[in-house]
């Protein structure tokens, strides 16, 4: 019988082991961070973790993440019964959430309609030229980069922000954009990266990745951003698509663009 419990650090393993066998780089300091600013909900078969579900408070805005199904326990509705659970926690204004192929048709039945591509970009760069422009963030930069980041993605990640700090680096070019990175999956992960044109976006990428040369790193971008053609310039190749979905049409309408995801659980 399938029992449903509250997601915390207990589960942890056991999710590791669910991610990794549906192909998926999460490490369990990759979920730790998720879980650490988030509400989930795990499904239990014979003491074994067969699904887990995720939602992300951001202020107005829910992201629903880390929805995966042990494939021997797949057409059994299950997806569908996790998801309605960990969204039942919260009650924002709007979901979001960025969709496999496999999960696509759920989060349609659910409400959820396409509103953008994600491309996954990685490999390992080229010897990209110090920016004199950017630097690294302090603390008394922190609340600029909650403001710029508030006008870029229309939600509050403040928890997010906060707790990136104790696990990556941030840099900034003041009133002009930040990016962060930090070790994720399979290396580093370059994201977030929030700024008001293309051009500050690559400084703050070629800021981060300077002195990685043969290092592994990922970048999540949107289709829109225009990033990826210089993403595979640098040496990080498209790798992989997903698709973005809301449960609206609302977009946010500030003067600062997402470039980069945090990732892909957390927009």
């Amino acid at each position: 019988m399938t029992i449903f419990q509250p997601l915390d650090l207990r589960h942890l393993e056991g999710a590791v082991r669910l991610s990794r066998a549906a192909g998926w780089p999460h490490r369990r300091e990759d979920w730790k961070l998720v879980v650490s600013i988030s509400r989930g909900v795990v499904a239990l078969d014979a003491g074994q973790i067969v699904a887990t579900g995720i939602v992300t408070p951001f202020g107005g805005v829910g992201m629903v993440n880390m929805i995966i199904v042990d494939q021997n326990m797949r057409g059994r509705g299950l997806g569908r019964q996790i998801m309605e659970r960990a969204m039942a926690q919260i009650h924002p204004a709007q979901w979001r959430l960025v969709a496999t192929p496999a999960g696509q048709p759920l989060y349609e039945k659910l409400g959820f309609v396409a509103c953008g591509q994600i491309r996954q970009h990685q490999g390992t760069v080229t010897d990209l030229p110090a920016v004199q422009t950017v630097r690294w963030a302090t603390q008394d930069d922190m609340a600029g980069i909650a403001d710029m980041d508030r006008d870029a993605l229309a939600a509050d990640r403040g928890s997010l922000l906060r707790a990136l700090q104790g696990r990556g680096r941030i840099a900034i070019r003041p009133g002009k954009g930040y990016g962060v990175i930090r070790d994720f999956g399979r290396g580093r992960l370059i994201g977030p990266v929030v700024a008001k044109d293309l051009a500050t976006a690559r400084d703050l990428i070629a800021f981060l990745a300077h002195g990685l040369t043969g290092g592994f790193i990922r970048v999540d971008t949107t289709e829109e951003s225009g990033l990826g053609p210089w993403l595979a310039e640098i040496g990080l190749a498209e790798a992989d698509r997903a698709v973005a979905m809301q449960t609206d049409d609302a977009r946010p309408t500030g003067a600062f663009t997402r470039f980069a995801l945090a990732a892909q659980a957390l927009g």
